[in-house]
């Protein structure tokens, strides 16, 4: 009897842990904007100013470079270091609480909305870089 009492304890334990797991969410995708849909060139920059920018948080300039490498790989887009030649631009800022990347039309006047925009928790770090995966899957979806 207290051997059925304690396999029923342990069950019941092991179902309450599995409850309490955290579960995994997928991040739900915002559209991307179909007025992008085509654009192939894209300037990198931050809110503080671009890469070369001496007064530019070492933070940023390292957001930069690393969304620069993301499009790289993903092969996509083509980087290019001027605004006046990309069909877009992203504009990142990395911060100890969060990291930012924003889409804007590169052909609209400055001080423009942005058109789409991802935030998280180190989302743009050396390496990795998660708000670039999300670019990548709402561009894949919008192109669907």
């Amino acid at each position: 009897m207290k051997r059925a009492l304690g396999v029923i304890c342990l069950l019941l334990l092991v179902s309450v842990v599995a409850l309490a797991a955290p579960q995994v969410q997928t991040t739900n995708v915002q559209p991307f904007p179909k007025t992008l849909i085509n654009a192939r060139y894209v300037y990198v920059t931050s809110y503080d100013g671009d890469q070369f920018d001496p007064r530019l948080l070492p933070e940023d300039r390292q957001a930069i470079s690393s969304v620069q490498s993301a499009l790289q790989q993903w092969g996509h887009y083509i980087v290019v270091y001027r605004p006046k030649d990309a069909d877009m631009i992203l504009v990142v800022q990395s911060r100890p609480t969060e990291d930012v990347l924003a889409v804007y039309d590169a052909r609209t006047p400055a001080g423009s909305n942005f058109l789409w925009r991802a935030m998280g928790h180190e989302g743009l770090q050396k390496g990795e870089t998660p708000l670039v995966t999300q670019l990548r899957q709402a561009v894949e979806k919008a192109s669907q």
